[in-house]
């Protein structure tokens, strides 16, 4: 059983943990308009946050709400550079430290060290391993339909008293949780918040949890709201799928994606932008078309002279490596 955090919350609230937020808040943006403003009165503005975390006065500002179409459409809700400097200090201060060493090895998403191309490496290294102790195997592929939309805020705020026991830290959770919601039937979190990955993954380690320790499933890998199991025969898949839908629904209001399917391994594996097998492993063709339409967007933005070199070239080594 995980320890839970106790008295901590003014002990890790201090000038110079909310100065470091703000530098890691600003990586990429320090040219953006509201990071400037910001940064024009930058002590009296942390020594202002501080104090509203201290005297319980801090509240959410106003979102800024687009829509992004790429791959799907999606609403994405953005707040004030303030609240972002919160969401940092929180998740690296909290989260990070405390609650994300209690997740299972195989879950892959929004953590240090981790990501697609190593959640794609273990799918494989476990297929590969079934193979070679079982023979012939089928593969469960399973997405949460609406993941972001559909979480419960009440059972995520329950969820999160299983980790904090501190009052002001739980104070601030739920602030950040019910997000000026007015409405006691809210469902779903944002999805720009820096927040809203980490508690997702906090949701989802439920499920987790449920598939190790009570399903006792060892083939099991998850990145966000996809995720593999590797199970000996067809009647297996049907059954885990049924047991999952009943947890997931009873105990986190969520229902399966109606594409969650079982097939014969020999398929082919589609995770994390490639299709994987024992033997080998190939980019999908949506992937590579993402490849080419960002590359012409960046020659575009380098002809205008607008290109961000930096996040050009992490996604561009993040490619390479794929290969």
């Amino acid at each position: 059983m995980h320890k839970k955090i106790k008295n901590l919350f003014y002990e890790k609230l201090t000038f110079e943990k909310l100065m470091q937020a703000h530098y890691r808040a600003r990586k990429h943006k320090i040219y953006k308009i509201e990071v400037i403003n910001y940064e024009i009165h930058l002590e009296n503005n942390i020594t202002n946050l501080l104090n509203n975390l201290k005297n319980n006065t801090y509240h959410l500002g106003n979102y800024f709400v687009f829509k992004v179409f790429d791959p799907k459409e999606r609403e994405i809700k953005a707040l004030p550079y303030r609240d972002r400097i919160v969401h940092q200090w929180y998740v690296e201060e909290f989260i990070k430290p405390y609650i994300v060493p209690t997740f299972i090895h195989s879950s892959f998403a929004c953590l240090n060290n981790k990501g697609t191309h190593k959640a794609v490496e273990e799918v494989q290294k476990q297929m590969r391993i079934f193979k070679r102790n079982f023979g012939d195997f089928w593969v469960l592929k399973c997405d949460i339909k609406k993941f972001f939309y559909s979480i419960n805020p009440h059972t995520l705020y329950n969820i999160m008293q299983k980790y904090i026991e501190d009052p002001q830290l739980l104070h601030l959770t739920k602030i950040l949780i019910f997000d000026n919601s007015k409405s006691i039937n809210q469902i779903g979190i944002p999805i720009g918040n820096y927040t809203s990955q980490f508690f997702a993954n906090i949701y989802l380690n439920e499920l987790d949890q449920y598939v190790k320790r009570q399903l006792k499933i060892k083939y099991y890998i998850r990145y966000m709201d996809d995720f593999i199991i590797l199970l000996k025969s067809k009647n297996d898949c049907i059954e885990i799928k049924k047991k999952i839908e009943q947890f997931i629904g009873q105990n986190l209001q969520l229902e399966l994606n109606n594409k969650s399917r079982y097939y014969p391994y020999k398929m082919g594996v589609n995770f994390c932008g490639y299709r994987i097998f024992t033997t080998h492993k190939l980019l999908r063709t949506s992937s590579k078309k993402k490849i080419k339409k960002n590359v012409k967007i960046w020659n575009n933005q380098y002809s205008n002279n607008n290109l961000n070199i930096n996040f050009a070239l992490q996604s561009l080594h993040s490619w390479l490596r794929s290969f």
